[in-house]
């Protein structure tokens, strides 16, 4: 399999995975509204996917790979990128609405705050493919998948899902059509598939730089869990008995349970 079929396995994964955003805007063809317990529970579940493929999937890889340290740096450096990148574009605020009035200038920084949002999770299943073709996979179409591939494309779908949900609450306030709901739900995960393939390629050429990406992926990941999906879930907790929070626990605990087979992978 040459490198441009590669790539193209790797970008489909990347988007397959923006498509499952779509997934959370298809309530509102049914609901007009989505509880605020619902929607803890969906992050509570997201949050714990996410730790979970980080933890036993990205780091444990990784340290079969090469060293603590280089885990520890590649951890870091993800931290650091998506606090920089917070602090230059997420403090611009962007009306929901201005998603369907966007001039040129106002989609750059749109598709720049959804980048720093969905570009992570694309870094990391293409990380995971970084073994696609050799000895150890799957069977998929032919092509032998590393089985950590199949586990993260998994997880980042379904931790999508909530993030679509997040999205289309307030263009549903606003009137927005329940498709163009799906639309810009998928609209926000555009760039996984883009640094899936970035992730894949460099990987696969600079193979010594492997823990330092598995590294870089996990501390993106685990820093985005901890600054912003368990704060929304308590925001949305401030309207529910006991502030939310065995919703959010259960939700975190049933995604740890759902990724627990990822350890022993």
């Amino acid at each position: 399999m040459g490198l441009l079929a590669n790539l193209g396995f790797v970008f489909s994964a990347g988007l397959l995975t923006a498509l499952a955003t779509g997934l959370g805007a298809l309530p509102f063809f049914f609901f007009e509204t989505i509880s605020d317990r619902r929607n803890i529970v969906l992050w509570g579940l997201a949050s714990g996917i996410m730790v979970s493929a980080s933890v036993f999937g990205l780091i444990e890889e990784g340290l079969a790979e090469g060293s603590g340290w280089e885990i520890a740096a590649g951890m870091a450096a993800g931290v650091v990128l998506v606090i920089i990148a917070h602090e230059v574009l997420v403090d611009a605020e962007i009306d929901p609405q201005e998603y369907e009035e966007a001039d040129f200038k106002k989609l750059v920084l749109i598709l720049g705050i959804l980048t720093v949002h969905s570009f992570p999770e694309g870094i990391a299943v293409g990380v995971s493919f970084a073994d696609l073709g050799l000895e150890g996979g799957a069977q998929i179409l032919g092509v032998t998948v590393p089985l950590l591939a199949i586990f993260m494309t998994v997880a980042i779908s379904i931790h999508n899902i909530p993030e679509g949900t997040a999205i289309s609450i307030p263009l549903k306030s606003m009137g927005v059509s329940n498709w163009k709901l799906v639309w810009w739900a998928v609209f926000s995960s555009l760039p996984q598939p883009i640094g899936a393939v970035m992730a894949f390629a460099f990987v696969r050429t600079a193979r010594e730089f492997l823990p330092f990406g598995f590294g870089f992926a996990a501390g993106a990941m685990i820093y985005l869990v901890i600054s912003e999906f368990i704060p929304e879930a308590l925001d949305l907790g401030e309207n529910v008995p006991s502030g939310g929070k065995p919703e959010l626990v259960g939700g975190i605990v049933f995604g740890v349970l759902l990724m627990l087979p990822l350890r022993y992978v």
